[in-house]
Parts: C-alpha cells; sequence; structure tokens
C-alpha cells in the first residue's frame, strides 16, 4: 500500500492543482497532526482516498468536535462512532485503532506537556491513552497474528528525532509500546525540519520511525 504523509506544514507540492497527478497512486493518506482541517478536506476531496489523522498540539479549534472530553471509557479503542463528526471525509484515530485495507492503524495524538494547553498528556496521561488501545490490539494479535503495524502519533519517541526544549521532547510511552507491541512504522510530526537533508527515519527494534513533517511517502510493500 502507498502512503502519503503529511504533518506540521501545508506543502506547496501537496495543496496543488495538480495533486491527483502527482500522487496518482496513493492508496492512503496519514496526516501526523499541527494542519487545518481545510487543509485535509483538500486532500480528501482532490484524492478520494482515505485520509486517517490525529491532532498535534495547534490547530485545535475543531478537537472538541472529535474528543469531547480526555476522560474516554476504555471502549473508545473500539468504537467507530463520531470519527468524523463534521462530515470532513478525514477520520480521526486519535486513541483509537482501525483497519484499512490489510493494515491495522493505531493513532495517539498530542504533545508532552510544555504549558498545559490543549491536548497536551505527561507520560502517565499518554500511558493511560495506550492502555485503550491494548484490548483491540490483543484482539488483532489473535486473529491476524500481529497488534498492529502503523502507530500514528504527533510526538515523536523519548531520545529518537526528538529536541531538549520543553515543547519538543518525545514520550517515553512510545519506546515501551514499540518494544512491546511491535508495530511496522511509528510516524510522527511535530519535529521540524528545516534542512529536508536532515534525518528523518530511525530503527528502534522492529520498529521503523519516520519524522514525516511536511510530507513523505511509503511504501509497505517495501517492508515484509
Amino acid at each position: 500500500m502507498k502512503i502519503l504523509c503529511v504533518s506540521d506544514q501545508i506543502d506547496p507540492l501537496v495543496y496543488t492543482n495538480s495533486i491527483k497527478e502527482r500522487f496518482a497512486d496513493i492508496d492512503l493518506v496519514l496526516s501526523a497532526g499541527d494542519l487545518p482541517m481545510d487543509y485535509l478536506e483538500f486532500i480528501v476531496s482532490s484524492l478520494n482516498k482515505p485520509v486517517l489523522f490525529v491532532f498535534g498540539n495547534h490547530n485545535l479549534k475543531e478537537l472538541r468536535y472529535y474528543r469531547k472530553t480526555f476522560d474516554d471509557h476504555i471502549s473508545s479503542a473500539w468504537d467507530t462512532q463520531d470519527l468524523n463528526p463534521k462530515g470532513s471525509g478525514a477520520v480521526h484515530i486519535g486513541s483509537r485503532i482501525i483497519r484499512e485495507g490489510d493494515l491495522i492503524i493505531a493513532g495517539l495524538g498530542g504533545s508532552l506537556v510544555y504549558n498545559h494547553g490543549e491536548n497536551q498528556f505527561t507520560n502517565f496521561q499518554m500511558n493511560l491513552e495506550i492502555l485503550k488501545l491494548i484490548p483491540k490490539m490483543l484482539y488483532y494479535r489473535i486473529t491476524k497474528g500481529r497488534f498492529l503495524d502503523i502507530l500514528l502519533t504527533h510526538a515523536s519517541p523519548e531520545g529518537i528525532h526528538d529536541r531538549p526544549d520543553p515543547c519538543h521532547r518525545g514520550f517515553k510511552a512510545f519506546l515501551w509500546f514499540m518494544r512491546v507491541f511491535k508495530p511496522k512504522y511509528l510516524l510522527h510530526g511535530h519535529i521540524h525540519l528545516y534542512d529536508l537533508s536532515d534525518l528523518r527515519t530511525s530503527q528502534y527494534h522492529e520498529t521503523t520511525i519516520i519524522n514525516v513533517y511536511s510530507h513523505y511517502l511509503i511504501d509497505t510493500e517495501d517492508k515484509k
């Protein structure tokens, strides 16, 4: 499956009338956060492909429509209602798991807490978000032989692609997640790459971590 990943910046290579021609072979779009909803809606309407997203720590004015409270019940990972409450076509997968084709995809949005703003979490709180996913991941482990394929996040893991300033530190919670549940990919944004030749990809145990800032293309057939 060919995936267009977007995050943090409205990319003129994506936000263009030629998007259909440039990304004609795309099967799926994943957004790692900090993008306005009208940008995602443009991608949905232009490519007519599934668009799955998590919120970051900016562009949160519509967060309340998708996640009215952070005190979700553990069943939220199973719930398929209210994933697209505004009818935009983009599907919110924050703290949820869904199947798209043969892929099992989980989402964990937000950043590490730095000023107590919206959609910021301590590591303890992120561990609670992960706990919501475990029952469904166990179901897939039994029925499909694996917990999941892709973890879509906004923030990076601690010590991998993150920065020392409080806003851009990564989650330690993601490290144990990767060790235990072994996703093929962890795709994140949040860390801006002002030089696109900077490090984007790292390996941690069995997981390939990719900073998908701006836009990035993945072909899951390349990793089997």
